[in-house]
C-alpha cells in the first residue's frame, strides 16, 4: 500500500478533505496534518517519515515541511497541489479539484 500525507495549514478543510477521499481505498493509505500550532493534527517528524508521498496545499506548506524535516524528507515525493484556502469541507468544488489534480499524481486512481 502507498501512504499518502496530506497538508495544510490547520488540518480542517483541504488536507481532511484530501485524505477522506482515500478512505475506502485499497491500494493507498491516507493521513493529513497541519503547519500551523493551532491545526487540528500537526504535521511531525515520524508523519512525514511514514509517507512514501507528501502531498501540500501550497507553497508556503512546501516550505515549511522542507526547513523543518529535510532528513525525513529523504527519498519521497513531496508534491504542491497549488489548492487555495478557498472552500469548506468536503465541497463538492473542493473534491473536484483534489481529484482532478491528484489523478496527475497517482495512476489508476481513483481505485
Amino acid at each position: 500500500m502507498t501512504k499518502l500525507l496530506f497538508i495544510c495549514s490547520r488540518n480542517e478543510i483541504r488536507s481532511l478533505t484530501a485524505e477522506r477521499l482515500f478512505a475506502q481505498s485499497v491500494r493507498f493509505q491516507a493521513r493529513s496534518a497541519g503547519t500551523q500550532s493551532q491545526a487540528r493534527i500537526r504535521v511531525t517528524a515520524g508523519l512525514v517519515g511514514w509517507a512514501d508521498v507528501i502531498f501540500v496545499m501550497e507553497r508556503v506548506h512546501e516550505q515549511k515541511v522542507r526547513e523543518r524535516f529535510p532528513e525525513e524528507l529523504t527519498g519521497r515525493r513531496l508534491i504542491c497541489l497549488q489548492v487555495p484556502d478557498d472552500y469548506e469541507f468536503m465541497e463538492e468544488s473542493l473534491v473536484e479539484e483534489l481529484e482532478s489534480r491528484l489523478t496527475m499524481h497517482l495512476p489508476g486512481w481513483p481505485d
